[in-house]
């Protein structure tokens, strides 16, 4: 926390400077004992920091090449008596990962799809075209974040099991998991509050030029818009990813799970680093797609902050 405080007017009538008082003085700081703590107290909290992120994905790894006996060992050990990196291929073959990989990525990628074609016009509609009763809608919308997901568990299974008016039985459909994502009240928040910082002037300008609402959208707004769209990317495949409660309902037939399903499955029958192989497999595609997408996930976090 820093407090600047002005100081006196020089008597040339030169106007106030500042003076900016820290826990540490920048004189301190430009000391020789100053630079040494702040250097060792910085390294040692990006050490620690990184520690914590990085020591359970090589407890994972390092735990799928243990012998079932040494995994379950206590005390348990650090690193591996012995390696066995073949338990990966034994996991991939015995488990059929491959299948159910597929699965997971029709629900994620179908999941994503939908989202972004329902909330990216909805969050548009909400901040250019001001409809009637709009704010009103979002106040909604947004009340629906404060509901726990388990409250939400029983009607939404009851309308995927007999849909509306078309009366639709989707279990074991990938379309169960796609169409009760479409509307997510996050994203469509996040995304408008995006929007709402394009200035309206390119836009008034676009429909001077005769532009359409769909036009717009396509050519000057969604171009703007590509940070926070990656974000919201990651967090809808994310999501979908990972799912348990959902998929475990909704896929009832054991080849159309997905892989955190599949992996609940046959976890009692299964040797204890066969099960962490197939846990790591699972991992990797996120792992990936956060080291490919980083940038595009920094500076979409930082979209829109306040400056000054």
């Amino acid at each position: 926390m820093t407090i600047t405080l002005p100081k006196k007017k020089a008597k040339t009538g030169s106007s106030p400077e500042y003076a900016v008082r820290t826990l540490v003085s920048p004189a301190q700081l430009r000391s020789r004992k100053g630079k040494t703590i702040y250097w060792v107290v910085l390294g040692l909290t990006i050490v620690a920091f990184t520690a914590a992120f990085l020591f359970p994905m090589y407890w994972a790894v390092t735990g799928a090449m243990k012998s079932p006996q040494e995994l379950a060992a206590t005390p348990p050990t650090l690193i591996p008596k012995t390696f066995h990196p073949d338990t990966f291929a034994e996991a991939w073959t015995q488990l059929n990962l491959g299948k159910y990989f597929l699965n997971t990525v029709i629900v994620a990628g179908g999941a994503l799809f939908v989202q972004l074609l329902v909330d990216i016009p909805a969050a548009f509609a909400l901040s250019k075209l001001r409809p009637m009763l709009g704010n009103a809608v979002l106040g909604m919308m947004l009340a629906t974040l404060m509901l726990p997901a388990s409250a939400l568990l029983v009607p939404t299974y009851l309308t995927i099991t007999d849909v509306p008016l078309v009366h639709l039985n989707l279990l074991n459909s990938p379309s169960a998991i796609w169409l009760p994502a479409a509307a997510n009240a996050f994203n469509i928040y996040v995304l408008k509050r995006f929007f709402d910082q394009i200035p309206n002037e390119l836009i008034e300008a676009a429909r001077i030029d005769g532009a359409g609402s769909l036009r717009i959208l396509w050519r000057i707004v969604l171009p703007m818009s590509r940070p926070i769209i990656a974000v919201v990317s990651i967090l809808a495949i994310v999501t979908a990813w990972k799912d348990f409660i959902w998929p475990l309902l909704v896929f009832p037939d054991p080849d159309m799970q997905t892989l955190s399903v599949m992996l609940q499955r046959v976890a009692i029958d299964l040797p204890l680093n066969l099960l962490v192989a197939g846990l790591v497999l699972a991992s990797i595609p996120m792992v990936a797609v956060f080291l490919v997408f980083q940038r595009q996930i920094l500076a979409g976090l930082s979209a829109g902050s306040l400056k000054g």
